[in-house]
């Protein structure tokens, strides 16, 4: 296989992903925008409570603007690190037994769905990224646009990793039912362990230290605290360290799931 032709059905692939989500323009701005600036507005007015009620001016060494713009891009960062709608694709497609139709096709599954996720994300991410920035410009709330670049970059970074979990959560479709159930449980865990409920410097220092070591905290904590200040470089390149190492562990793991369950595969859906 050259080259050329794989760059050529990835990119098909990817182009797949972004005419399909613009064709529902309304549930592609409610998806894009309008839920994570609800959700990042009720948590800014959150944190806002807190520090009055706490009548305090710093939390945990910070000032409120310091949460505010933690609150803000931590919101729409976490949009763009998670993955369940291809999850659910694959789980569905292995479960129901369409995977028959892709499985006969001259193509990987695995950068099928990889490169579909990457175009979502890609649209998705670029356009509402637009809110959490006109609001920062707006406010003055602390961001340091020179590491804007390298957080994005440990973001999309990060979506091989995300996506190395789902592989392996869909692979498990091949030997139970309903392992979608997996997936919400995972993405609640993810919830806490990305730092997108709370910035995880307010922790127990030996905890933070845990959560710090793992990759999932450069799906919210590490890019956020450091375009925010929280953090310094070291943190950063510490996150790339995790989430590659993230990367080979579960890629290794999908493809063992992925062998064993096309041997355990009858194909008799769809």
């Amino acid at each position: 296989m050259s080259f050329t032709a794989f760059y050529k059905r990835n990119l098909g692939f990817y182009k797949l992903a972004i005419a399909s989500n613009l064709e529902y323009r309304l549930n592609f701005f409610m998806d894009a925008m309008l839920q994570p600036s609800i959700t990042s507005i009720v948590e800014m007015v959150l944190w806002m409570a807190i520090f009055k009620g706490a009548q305090a001016t710093t939390i945990g060494g910070f000032e409120q603007n310091y949460y505010l713009a933690y609150a803000l891009w931590a919101t729409f960062i976490a949009r763009a690190t998670v993955n369940w709608t291809y999850e659910f694709k694959m789980i569905e497609e292995i479960d129901q037994g369409t995977i028959n139709g892709l499985l006969v096709r001259p193509m990987n599954y695995y950068e099928y769905y990889l490169s579909q996720l990457l175009g979502y994300k890609s649209i998705t991410t670029g356009f509402s990224l637009l809110f959490p920035v006109v609001i920062i410009l707006s406010t003055q709330l602390p961001t340091d646009w020179s590491r804007f670049p390298a957080a994005m970059l440990l973001v999309f970074y990060y979506l091989f990793f995300v996506y190395s979990i789902s592989f392996c959560i869909a692979s498990l479709a091949f030997f139970f039912n309903k392992v979608n159930s997996l997936t919400v449980t995972k993405n609640l865990a993810m919830w806490l362990l990305t730092g997108e409920l709370f910035p995880l410097d307010l922790m127990p220092e030996a905890i933070r230290k845990v959560f710090l070591l793992m990759p999932f905290s450069s799906g919210v904590y590490v890019p956020v605290g450091f375009l925010t200040g929280r953090i310094g470089w070291d943190a950063l390149w510490q996150g790339f360290i995790s989430v590659t190492l993230g990367i080979l562990f579960f890629s290794v793991l999908g493809a063992l799931l992925w062998r064993k369950g096309m041997k355990a595969y009858v194909g008799t859906g769809a």
